[in-house]
């Protein structure tokens, strides 16, 4: 049963039942033969094995497609009664029963035990189609499959020799490890195949993609064993199942990875070394040079005839239709790429921006130097008609190319799993082995993720290639913010600042140029998001003026495109623009610009836009080219970009504005940018909180999550957040999308939360006590309850909401805490908090919990030390700052414990002691980790937790004392040597606040000294004394070590 397909049966959960009743006829056939075999019974003779063979026949010719009344349950069933018909010396038979289904979970297990036997019995001809349906058993089924994994995947497992290289028939082993990339997949909630077995599949998939194509396996062939390689190696990264923690190991992928993301790229044919390593230096590129096929004359960047060619407009979908019939993309040099980096002097890199792009006929290239984003496809492909090869060959030529993209989009997509599963610091250690750097005048362009994005012809490879760039540069603002190019570096050798900034500026000429280049709707969507990624994360005020400006006028015209997605990712690249920190004189003056300005080009045709008056219908406004960016000193209407985003909000849906428009809009306008709200008239401000607050109750879920994030960004403004009335209604909108069912709204909501927590914080801090007495308690009390529950929430949804929770218990009043309402409330709170300062949740989360918790402790209202949470609370926080793997939340937990400020906020004598001797464990315990990334955070670590101790000290009680001075006589030295590093280079900065001088923490152990010498210990008590020569001890060889004479003033005479 070769060809069976089963439609409609799941990996997981139960198979659909195929509506039979509907369609009773079109299964009847099926379920004659069906009972026909099952009536049947062992037998070898020939008689019978001839009416085996016809039934089969009739079987296979059935149709089983989803609707044709056959249930997937039924097939399951039939193929188990149809194996135990066939003896595995029949061969013929045998090829014939295996289907390439999805079985259910009840016959699983038999199938997969024939199905293994048969390989072991059956002759090797019949391997081939015994794996693909072994493939269909595998699939998503691993975690199933663990009492046969041995027999797989062991030293000598079944698919460990056939996929081995020394497998004599190539697509045996293709269809192996097609077996173990299926046999790696899995689907969310069910558990994954061993950890060891995903090393052996990882190591068996690296060694494939690291060996050359043998002699014997065609081309096509080879493109499927990389193809599933690679798709296994993606399956074994996702969800962060397999952790990639051995530098070679992840240089040995990243170099296969390169390789084979420029497989079959016409034109190029590179080696790579074994094993990538970090470096911020330029690594081996080895591209074996491609002689030029083209006389001198032709060698030259492509231009445009004047009249003998029209621009052509190319459908949506067009771009695969064309690369499947052998059209190519034209290029300078080889014929083969999309345009020509630096191939030899042909084009120059001086210009940092888009001059460099090919002139139309008459020289013009409009008003900023550019050719018009859609008059340049003519020159971009070439027809195959002009090409050698004859019909067949081209047809063969097509297929070839169609399965080499397939193998570069596979590299791509598996990089983009490697970026997910290793942290971000690790991966910008590979930064210019992918990201393209500004060559030296006459070099030829290295090869990189702008290689493919500018060259390749497949549009999905373009895209593939654009998301890998966006994932990079994401959260990339901490590395690029070491750029610089201000000044002119004349030296003998080039900082790594200029190197990072070099590289920006070269992202931006090359996404520019793919922005001119590009036909593709949504490949031109993937390069304006990986735009607004570099704009959101690049230094521009380290950087050398007009990148931004070249940025802004080359994408003003699609804000018109006729695709939404276009129009919507433009809104979100200007508004990347207008948020760029350090208010940049370069963007108030973009702001200030006609808005005609670069929104259109009478001289180039513009298939793809809308009417040029789309947005302009916005009733009873002046004129938008007459307005400009206000200020308090010019017009008192604001820039054409809020009239832009405003009139998208309120103008019809039919009005060519789709909700995803709205959205972005929300987004872009209501940022933080350099034209503060402040700027804006009273009316004006009044018209976009009005607005705001009522997208908030729009159904399209990407509005109403760009109007939560907006109205978090408002919240902040100092005009608005000590307005009782404005921060009520906000609070009120912001509950009411905590609710949504969408996770985007809801993290989006739970941020602006802590946000507006955050303002009630800093509106405490203010000399008048009107905001905190005119705020609702009621509310107060929903805003509880909602954090409460979001904090059961995903983890994207939770670490906000902790934050918030802290935030809350912090701005309780005691007229608030006095109520019986609010007791309970205030109760589930903290059980939420220390649960999630225990739970095993994402660092980010435990983090902003143990900083909540901090918060709660710096409420005096609260009966802390006294309410039965209290010894909770602290057994939480002495958990993590003992045990917590990553060393932040260790950090931020010792921190809350030094918040309390008065000794009986610790509780019991014997709740002092947990925590001092967990402190002391903590600082015993903080070089211990496998991790080595941790390690620069251990100096930081001891520092909060000397403060710590030092804290408790100058707190202690006499009844405490006992338990200190035992402590100290276990662990007494290395709690000194390490007091005394924190006092001779003072407290280091962290994410604990800001560092402290040494004169400032040479002052807390005297405060502590100072205290332990005023306390009244009963007479012989020895502890007291103990421990304040603990203390004279510490500071005399601090002073010794300092290099001062004379005495130490404030010590006690012993």
């Amino acid at each position: 049963m070769a060809a069976v397909q089963v439609a409609g049966s799941l990996p997981s959960g139960q198979p659909r039942e195929a509506p039979r009743e509907a369609i009773p006829e079109r299964g009847n056939a099926f379920r004659r033969l069906s009972a026909r075999l099952c009536a049947l019974r062992p037998d070898d003779s020939s008689s019978a094995r001839t009416e085996i063979h016809l039934l089969f026949d009739q079987l296979i010719s059935e149709n089983y497609s989803e609707g044709s009344g056959v249930a997937p349950e039924d097939v399951s069933a039939l193929l188990v009664q149809a194996c135990r018909l066939v003896p595995l010396n029949q061969n013929h038979l045998v090829s014939k029963v295996y289907p390439r289904v999805i079985v259910d979970e009840q016959h699983l297990d038999f199938l997969l035990a024939y199905t293994i036997s048969a390989i072991h019995q059956c002759s090797s001809w019949t391997h081939m189609e015994i794996l693909q349906a072994l493939a269909a058993l595998l699939y998503c089924n691993g975690s199933k499959c663990q009492k046969y994994l041995p027999e797989l995947l062991g030293k000598t497992g079944l698919l460990m020799k056939l996929s081995d290289l020394a497998q004599s028939d190539p697509e045996v082993r293709r269809a192996a490890v097609h077996c173990m990339a299926n046999l790696c997949l899995s689907v969310p909630g069910q558990p994954y195949v061993e950890e060891p077995y995903q090393n052996i599949c990882f190591q068996a998939f690296l060694t494939i993609l690291q060996s050359p194509k043998s002699s014997d396996m065609d081309d096509i062939t080879f493109c499927m064993l990389l193809q599933n390689a690679l798709k296994g190696i993606q399956s074994l990264l996702n969800g962060g199942r397999m952790k990639l923690t051995q530098t070679d190991e992840l240089g040995a992928l990243l170099a296969v990875l390169k390789k084979f993301m420029f497989h079959g790229l016409p034109g190029l044919n590179i080696e790579m070394p074994t094993v990538l390593y970090p470096t911020p230096l330029p690594q081996y590129d080895g591209r074996t040079p491609i002689k030029p096929q083209q006389s001198e004359s032709s060698a030259s960047r492509p231009t445009l005839k004047k009249s003998k060619v029209k621009p052509k407009k190319i459908q949506q979908g067009e771009e695969e239709e064309k690369e499947s019939s052998g059209e190519v993309e034209a290029a300078s040099v080889t014929g083969t790429g999309r345009v020509n980096l630096h191939e030899g002097n042909t084009w120059c890199p001086s210009s940092l921006g888009v001059q460099s792009l090919p002139l139309d006929g008459s020289g013009a290239a409009g008003k900023d130097g550019v050719s018009s984003p859609f008059s340049s496809s003519s020159w971009k492909r070439v027809s195959s008609s002009e090409s050698d090869y004859s019909d067949a060959e081209g047809g063969m030529q097509s297929k070839m190319r169609s399965y080499q993209a397939k193998v570069r989009q596979g590299a791509l997509v598996c990089f983009l799993s490697t970026i997910k599963s290793i942290e971000k610091k690790v991966l910008y250690g590979y930064w210019s082995a992918f990201i393209p750097d500004t060559p030296e005048l006459g070099s030829p362009q290295s090869v990189s993720l702008m290689t493919l994005t500018l060259k390749d012809p497949s549009p999905k490879t373009r895209a593939c290639a654009l998301q890998v760039l966006s994932a990079i540069l994401e959260g990339s603002k901490q590395f690029l913010s070491v750029a610089e190019d201000t000044s002119d570096h004349r030296r003998a050798f080039t900082p790594f600042s200029v190197m990072i900034a070099s590289s920006i500026r070269e992202l931006h000429r090359c996404l520019l140029l793919a922005l001119v280049a590009e036909s593709s709707s949504q490949t031109l969507t993937q390069i304006i998001k990986c735009l607004a990624n570099l704009v959101s994360n690049a230094p521009y005020n380290r950087l050398k003026l007009s990148l931004l400006t070249k940025v802004w006028n080359q994408i003003k015209p699609y804000i018109r495109h006729k695709d939404v997605n276009v129009r919507v990712s433009s809104l979100t690249l200007l508004g990347a623009i207008v948020s760029t920190h350090a208010p940049l004189p370069e963007v108030q003056l973009l702001l200030q610009q006609p808005c005609s300005s670069g929104l259109g080009n009478s001289n180039s045709a513009t298939p793809h836009l809308s009417p040029p008056d789309w947005w302009k219908k916005a009733p009873a406004a002046p004129s938008l080219e007459e307005t400009s960016v206000s200020s308090p000193k010019g017009s008192s209407e604001p820039c054409w970009l809020i009239r832009l985003c405003i009139s998208i909000v309120v103008l019809p849906k039919e009005d060519s504005c789709s909700g995803s428009d709205a959205g972005s809009a929300a987004g872009s306008a209501y940022e933080p940018s350099p034209m503060r709200l402040e700027a804006l008239q009273n009316d004006r401000q009044i018209l976009c909180i009005t607005v705001l607050l009522g997208l908030n109750d729009s159904k399209n879920r990407l509005v109403k999550a760009a109007t939560s994030r907006a109205l978090g960004v408002y919240v902040l403004f100092p005009c608005l957040r000590q307005d009782v009335i404005f921060v009520a209604d906000t609070a009120n909108a912001i509950l009411m999308s905590l609710e949504d069912k969408s996770l985007n709204v809801r993290a989006k909501a739970a941020w602006s939360l802590g946000n507006l927590t955050d303002t009630l914080i800093v509106n405490m801090e203010t000399p008048d006590p009107s905001f905190q007495e005119e705020f609702s308690g009621l509310l107060l009390l929903k805003m509880l309850r909602s954090a409460i529950e979001a904090s059961k929430d995903k983890d994207k949804v939770k670490s906000n909401a902790v934050r918030a929770l802290g935030n809350l218990l912090h701005f309780l009043q005691p007229s608030h805490i006095e109520k019986p309402t609010f007791a309970e409330i205030i109760e589930e709170s903290i059980q939420a908090l220390i649960s999630t300062v225990l739970t095993e949740a994402a660092m980010k989360v435990r983090w902003n919990a143990c900083y909540a918790m901090g918060n709660v402790f710096k409420n005096p209202a609260l009966p802390l030390g006294t309410a039965p949470w209290t010894s909770q609370a602290y057994s939480a926080l002495t958990s993590v700052v003992t045990s917590c793997k990553n060393f932040k939340v260790r950090i931020r937990s010792a921190a809350a414990l030094s918040v309390p400020g008065k000794r009986e906020q610790y509780g019991s004598v014997e709740q002092y002691a947990r925590i001092w001797n967990a402190l002391v464990t903590a600082l015993q315990k903080s070089e211990d980790t496998i991790d080595f990334l941790e390690f620069k955070y251990c100096a930081s670590l001891r520092t909060q937790i000397c403060q710590a101790l030092i804290h408790l000290l100058s707190l202690a009680s006499a009844s405490d004392l006992p338990c200190i001075k035992e402590i100290l006589e276990l662990n007494g030295n290395m709690v000194q040597s390490y007091i005394l590093q924190f006092l001779k280079s003072g407290a280091e900065g962290d994410d604990t606040g800001a560092p402290h001088s040494p004169q400032e923490t040479d002052q807390m152990v005297r405060m502590a000294l100072k205290h332990m010498d005023s306390i009244q210990a009963p007479a012989g008590d020895t502890a007291r004394r103990a421990i304040m020569g603990f203390l004279e001890e510490i500071l005399a060889i601090c002073f010794e070590s300092s290099g001062s004479q004379g005495a130490l003033p404030g010590l006690t005479n012993q």
